[in-house]
């Protein structure tokens, strides 16, 4: 029996949002991005909040929301790339049928986020420096959480999302 609620992590770029959509609807169940309810929340959009409230104000903010979609919601589940670095939202992941850790290659990351300009900690001199550091710091935390890893690179979102509808089904 496939569960009705699946959570998508992983670093910004590697196609939680995009493949979240496309799994939502092979799976026939809602789609929420985090970041999105956020930004709906606060009426504001994610740069606007890191500016005035910091990292930190921002990550609050993430943590309810992500409490507040797995209390509530069934659904496929795309939460920002930070969402692992605080422990209770960890232990809230551990505790879901279905945690997916979408990864991508540092050059693929570059290639996919190099001209957003909705990413606050990639607006540095070397932003490929800083995913390499992210990726360092986060994967390990990733792999916590995860019940399945799922390759992205130079794939689309559809064979992504049935690989991972595949998966599901067969556990």
């Amino acid at each position: 029996m496939l569960p009705t609620c699946v959570v998508l992590v992983g670093p910004m770029g590697a196609g939680k949002t995009t493949i979240g959509k496309v799994l939502a609807g092979q799976l026939h169940l809602p789609f929420y991005d985090s970041d999105r309810v956020i930004e709906e929340r606060t009426g504001a959009d994610i740069p606007w909040i890191f500016d005035v409230e910091g990292e930190d104000g921002f990550r609050q903010r993430e943590s309810a929301v992500l409490a507040d979609l797995l209390n509530s919601a069934e659904g496929v589940i795309a939460t920002g790339g930070g969402i692992v670095m605080r422990a209770e939202n960890r232990q809230l992941l551990q505790r879901q049928p279905a945690v997916v850790y979408l990864t991508a290659s540092t050059e693929q990351l570059v290639e996919r986020t190099y001209k957003d300009k909705k990413r606050p900690l990639l607006q540095v001199a070397d932003p490929e420096a800083r995913i390499r550091e992210l990726i360092a710091l986060r994967d390990p935390l990733y792999r916590e959480v995860a019940d399945l890893v799922i390759a992205t690179d130079r794939r689309g979102p559809k064979v992504v999302a049935q690989e991972i509808a595949a998966a599901l089904r067969s556990r």
